[in-house]
């Protein structure tokens, strides 16, 4: 992962760790990788989007794992360094700067955790299409609805999921969204 890291630029390194503090504060629903790799591949530098998941994750268990044992700026690089971690220098300044500005307001309470394990809902989008013909039939007619979620796993790594449905199922969808949100007034 050391030898990855040091292909970033520093400030799109910057822009991951403090992506990754601001999902671990509950800010933002994750940590948006693939606009992330695209904005560090258009400045020219070869890293594809696994590389950058897994390094997203390496440093969100760092800081994670520094804010449950409460560690300061200073214990936390000397931590990083003993560890016979060969993180680039770059790489440890700016892990040095943004823990030293906004490490501290990591809350990693049990609720919080429970919460994280299960994944976050981030965004719906949905359209209606059509189905003409195929191969085996001249005239389908079908209409159908395509549904992509965005949604943000355990780790903060936000990922589309799309499916089709019929528009029975798409009926039957939106009627149990209905339900959910009477039951949630309720509440």
């Amino acid at each position: 992962a050391a030898d990855k890291i040091r292909l970033i630029p520093q400030d799109f390194f910057a822009e991951l760790c403090e992506q990754i503090i601001q999902h671990l504060n509950h800010k933002i629903p994750g940590v948006n990788t693939a606009e992330l790799c695209q904005k560090i591949q258009t400045s020219g530098v070869e890293i594809n989007i696994g590389d950058l998941a897994k390094i997203a994750n390496i440093l969100s268990f760092l800081f994670s794992t520094a804010a449950r044992n409460n560690l300061s700026t200073e214990e936390f690089v000397t931590t990083l360094g003993s560890a016979g971690s060969k993180l680039p220098k770059h790489a440890v300044q700016v892990i040095r700067h943004v823990w030293n500005e906004q490490g501290k307001a990591i809350a990693v309470s049990e609720d919080a955790r429970s919460v994280a394990t299960v994944g976050q809902f981030v965004d719906m989008k949905w359209k209606l299409g059509v189905a003409m013909s195929s191969d085996t039939c001249r005239s389908l007619k079908y209409p159908y609805v395509t549904v992509t979620l965005t949604v943000a796993d355990p780790s903060g790594q936000i990922t589309d999921k799309s499916f089709e449905m019929t528009i029975p199922q798409f009926k039957n969808f939106v009627r149990q969204f209905k339900e959910m949100a009477s039951v949630l007034e309720t509440v």
